[in-house]
């Protein structure tokens, strides 16, 4: 049951008021990551928002088994001296104490594009590793052919439709159809600042994606939907009974604080845990976790400043047009 006196309830912040502000910041997030991404689409050859990692335009993986631990400098110089042998955008990682049987060994995985058959690459890579890592030997080779690759884009695409599609038949079944609207602009929002800040990393340091980003993208989507359906939800209940009284700024606002300490816990406890894999967990997951915790600040902002501010501002838009 709604409080029936909800002006009487300590107020945090008023997003009504300074919608305005919410509105601009979101302008000065989106406006880089927007510039960004068309660059990126205008400029690549698979105009694609971000540099795509053999997951999506194929590629081979090499692992060597080493005799050392292989450190950061390793990791760089291996890069740099297979650049000079013509392998383009190598993606080196050291994979260090893995207990094999009753030992534990250390490998080298190196990502490349698409290595042909016929090709030479694959003996001048092991020439190289022999050279500098005494004792090393191929222990195994993946491919993924470009055909694979852009089928596993294409279900990566589809994958993302149906998610947004879904959400919007959901909300507008729960809510109405201006909810599921204001929903969907919310997740684009995040979506696009994800992708933005990737496409910015893409082409300041050459960051490539892999299959692991669309799933990010769909956890943060799953993830912020769920955040904004509890804002609207509360906003729902206070409107039906107090409607009448108090106008849909007020009840807004006031269902805003009533869910912030929720919202903001849920988030800061999920992102504790995000940094923290960031930082201990493995090379592999790097980007995937960041995108993760870049979508959920996002997320927490935009269920509980945008999200809010844009329902407040079209439904007095509709009271007034009424």
């Amino acid at each position: 049951m709604a409080n029936p006196n909800i002006t009487s309830e300590k107020q945090y912040i008023d997003v009504i008021k300074h919608r305005k502000i919410w509105f601009w910041i979101t302008g000065l997030i989106l406006v880089p990551c927007i510039v960004a991404i068309l660059y990126s689409i205008i400029t690549s050859p698979n105009h694609s928002p971000i540099k795509l990692g053999i997951d999506f335009e194929g590629g081979t993986i090499l692992q060597y088994q080493v005799d050392k631990k292989i450190e950061q400098n390793d990791v760089n110089t291996i890069r740099i001296e297979l650049e000079k042998l013509g392998i383009e955008n190598p993606v080196i990682q050291g994979i260090s104490n893995v207990t094999v049987g009753d030992k534990e060994d250390n490998f080298v995985s190196i990502k490349t594009p698409f290595i042909d058959e016929k090709s030479d690459n694959i003996t001048k890579i092991t020439t190289f590793m022999n050279k500098d890592f005494k004792g090393s030997k191929l222990v195994q080779t993946n491919s993924v052919g470009p055909t694979l690759g852009k089928e596993l884009m294409k279900n990566s695409m589809t994958a993302l439709l149906l998610a947004f599609l879904g959400i919007v038949v959901y909300i507008t079944l729960r809510f109405q159809l201006d909810y599921a609207v204001i929903t969907l602009l919310t997740l684009a929002h995040d979506a696009l600042f994800v992708v933005g800040v990737f496409s910015i990393m893409s082409l300041v340091a050459n960051v490539h994606v892999d299959s692991l980003f669309i799933t990010a993208i769909l956890t943060v989507i799953g993830f912020s939907v769920h955040d904004t359906i509890v804002v609207f939800d509360r906003i729902r209940e206070n409107n039906r009974f107090l409607g009448k009284k108090y106008s849909i700024g007020e009840i807004i606002n006031a269902s805003v604080n009533q869910t912030l300490a929720r919202s903001i816990n849920t988030s800061l406890t999920t992102l504790l845990t995000l940094i923290a894999l960031y930082i201990f967990g493995g090379a592999t997951t790097k980007d995937f976790v960041l995108a993760m915790i870049l979508g959920i600040t996002a997320g927490a902002y935009s269920s509980i400043f945008f999200a809010s501010a844009l329902l407040g501002w079209w439904e007095e838009r509709k009271q007034k047009k009424a």
